[in-house]
């Protein structure tokens, strides 16, 4: 036990001078300090922060009416839409956690998020109806559901609740007082990721982390008082890398986009004065291959956040000519986003372009709320040398590392063995202490931002009657970053062809997870019988 000193007699916690750290708080202050600014931008409408915060208060009231308090799970499956910020304020609110669903999953996996995360409320935008119904049919959980009706959609989409959005916050109070959580150590937010085998894994956030990751944005974004964000990384994301709570802390802009397109992006980066948006390597490569007639001259230089696979330096170098500074960041769902960046240094503008080039392959050093970030030996837990040579897992340890994976005690304590999260990305530390990625020892492969499970997919394969073997590795994208390359072994003289092969795995898989190419080959195997995925990664590459 520590000796007590003359500090801790007599100076303990009270109310007024210890609060739990959460992000609701940064909103109360926007409203207050800067009730008329603009928060929302979404099409015609302009919502003010006096206004954002009302709403919220009125999501939390009628939330709280049907019964709605701490530990219950609300999930929603929305677009980048008003409606989604207020769900990252109202929910937690009463104290309930938000589970926001990936609208590109299909409904077997939806219905299993559902259950697993016992949703008491689910509130759906129409656009995702024809998924979403055969879930809710699916799933043993029977949720109250509230259609969300966005006067920007203008597909058609069912209605599958008793009661629309608007309706629901109307039945709320604007003034509702809601409370602190209970602990900063309380669950805020829900995100499921897919691991590489048997069903998705439920990352836990609590409010601490949420509050701390939300400042960190602004301090390595350098946001700056009033910036304008535009929303093209989805919010459903790591609750969009904490960004729908940075914003108020700088009292900014969300600018809502239901489709990222690059007419769409163009002009409210130039209409607006977008100052900052996130995104995968495919929105640069949207910003890039638009044709003429859609493109803006930009009024200022924009600053652009990417986290997949280091850019190209084409790519980096169009970007720049475009009007973006792109500043490389790296996470998991477990670190509430990204969590490293790679800090640019002044002096190295200096440097020829191919040193320029290693530089910015590099994916960085720790964010400034993260305590630490290292490359060890999965072993022995100890640092590998920093010589960018030798191999080692990259672990973090910190506030803005989850709570842990919901009724998932085996895999947590996996993923925090010897004081650690075990990211399971394979790297390299340099001398001047930045990291670098050479390889996933899950074999997860990612795609337009989305992970992807090279297992899942070697299984639907497997399904099919003709396939004797098949090895799924990444095949480098320009536009997705990443997509699914499969290597196949027929049955003696079966016969199939690729896109055969292509269309049976639609039937079972989301479609950013089917294969884009097929190769049949013999698979390379050691003299164990393991497949040697190294060498089909080169194959790839060279396709």
């Amino acid at each position: 036990m520590t000796a007590e000193t003359i500090y801790d007699r007599g100076l303990d916690r009270n109310p007024a001078n210890f609060q739990p750290l959460t992000p609701l708080s940064f909103l109360e202050r926007a409203a207050t300090v800067f009730p008329d600014h603009v928060a929302i931008i979404h099409g015609s409408l302009r919502r003010s922060y006096r206004d954002l915060y009302a709403r919220t208060r009125r999501l939390a009231s009628a939330l709280a009416a049907r019964g709605i308090t701490r530990g219950d799970t609300v999930a929603v499956m929305l677009a980048n839409t008003p409606a989604m910020i207020e769900c990252h304020y109202g929910v937690p609110m009463t104290g309930a956690v938000l589970n926001t669903l990936n609208t590109r999953l299909d409904p077997a996996v939806l219905a299993f998020c559902l259950d697993h995360g016992e949703a008491k409320v689910l509130i759906t935008d129409r656009e995702f109806a024809r998924t979403i119904k055969p879930a809710l049919a699916q799933a043993k959980v029977k949720p109250l559901v509230i259609d969300y009706d966005d006067p920007e959609f203008t597909g058609e989409g069912e209605r599958l609740g008793t009661v629309e959005y608007e309706e629901f916050l109307a039945s709320g109070d604007p003034d509702h007082a809601w409370a602190m959580p209970r602990d900063e150590w309380d669950a805020i937010s829900l995100n499921y990721t897919s691991g590489t085998t048997g069903d998705p894994k439920g990352v836990v956030y609590h409010h601490r982390g949420a509050a701390l990751l939300a400042v960190g944005n602004v301090v390595t974004g350098a946001l700056g008082k009033h910036p304008v964000y535009l929303w093209t990384l989805p919010m459903f994301h790591c609750n969009g890398w904490c960004f729908p709570w940075t914003l108020s802390v700088v009292a900014g802009t969300h600018v809502c986009l239901r489709q990222v397109r690059a007419k769409a992006m163009y002009d409210a980066i130039a209409d607006h004065r977008v100052t900052h948006l996130c995104g995968a390597p495919i929105v640069m490569q949207l910003l890039l291959n638009a044709p003429a007639p859609e493109r803006r001259s930009l009024p200022h230089r924009v600053s652009f956040f990417t986290a997949a696979a280091p850019p190209p330096e084409a790519v980096l170098a169009g970007m720049a000519e475009a009007g973006f500074d792109v500043t490389h960041l790296y996470g998991l769902t477990e670190t509430y986003g990204p969590a490293v960046v790679n800090e640019w240094h002044a002096d190295w503008d200096a440097l020829t372009k191919p040193e320029q080039a290693a530089r910015k392959a590099r994916q960085g050093v720790r964010y400034p709320p993260l305590e630490a970030l290292d490359v060890l030996d999965p072993e022995t837990m100890q640092p590998v040398p920093a010589d960018g040579q030798t191999l080692g897992e990259v672990m973090f340890r910190g506030n803005v590392v989850m709570r842990g994976y919901l009724k998932n005690p085996k895999a947590t304590e996996e993923a925090f063995r010897g004081g650690w999260f075990h990211s399971g990305d394979l790297g390299v530390k340099h001398p001047d202490g930045y990291i670098q990625l050479k390889d996933r020892s899950k074999d997860i492969i990612i795609s337009g931002g989305e992970n992807i499970s090279s297992i899942e997919v070697e299984e639907a394969l497997f399904k099919h009657p003709a396939v004797a073997a098949a090895a799924v590795v990444a095949k480098p994208d320009e536009k997705w970053g990443e997509t699914p390359c499969a290597f196949v072994e027929l049955k003696g003289s079966e016969m199939v062809s690729a896109e055969e092969l292509i269309g049976w795995c639609r039937q079972s898989l989301a479609g950013y997870k089917v294969p884009k190419h097929v190769v049949f080959t013999e698979l390379p195997k050691t003299s164990t019988g393991k497949i040697q995925k190294f060498i089909l990664r080169e194959m790839a590459k060279a396709l």
